[in-house]
């Protein structure tokens, strides 16, 4: 009887407790858009450009599929440390390209490079210390794609 009392007791005061969040384990689902969501979004927009020249302009697929590759790796990171799949819904249709020549489409694919790297760049300053190798990496990425494609 002193035991069943005693479970009820414990039973009835760990109810409210889990409700004070001492039990939070912090993987709460419905917190807010993490910073890092443009970024791995972008990085993502970013491969799909160069699979789409590649597929424009075949000649290019030496060139430019490494650095597709290198942008699907890092949206793959920040999707990691933002601890949340991608956001769901309809598949992004494939970009269009201004351009239809070759020369076009790397420099499309330059400029770009040249607005993802300032964007990297941002990030890594704003991010906290865990976050900024990540993002200093991507940035000196995209500025070697930048250089890879003058």
């Amino acid at each position: 009887m002193l035991r069943t009392g005693a479970l009820v007791a414990l039973g009835g005061a760990a109810v409210p407790l889990a409700g004070c969040d001492l039990f939070d384990r912090g993987d709460d689902r419905s917190r807010g858009p993490d910073p890092l969501e443009p970024l791995a979004a972008e990085s993502v927009a970013l491969e799909a450009r160069y699979r789409a020249a590649v597929a424009a302009a075949p000649d290019l697929t030496d060139r430019l599929t490494a650095i597709a590759d290198a942008h699907r790796a890092h949206a793959e990171e920040l999707r990691k440390v933002i601890g949340r799949p991608a956001p769901s819904g309809s598949p992004a249709a494939a970009p269009t390209l201004a351009a239809t020549d070759p020369d076009g489409l790397v420099a499309e694919l330059r400029q770009a490079e040249k607005q993802g790297r300032e964007n990297a760049a941002r990030a890594c300053a704003a991010a906290p210390g865990e976050r900024a190798a990540l993002l200093g990496s991507i940035a000196a990425a995209r500025a070697t794609h930048v250089e890879a494609l003058a």
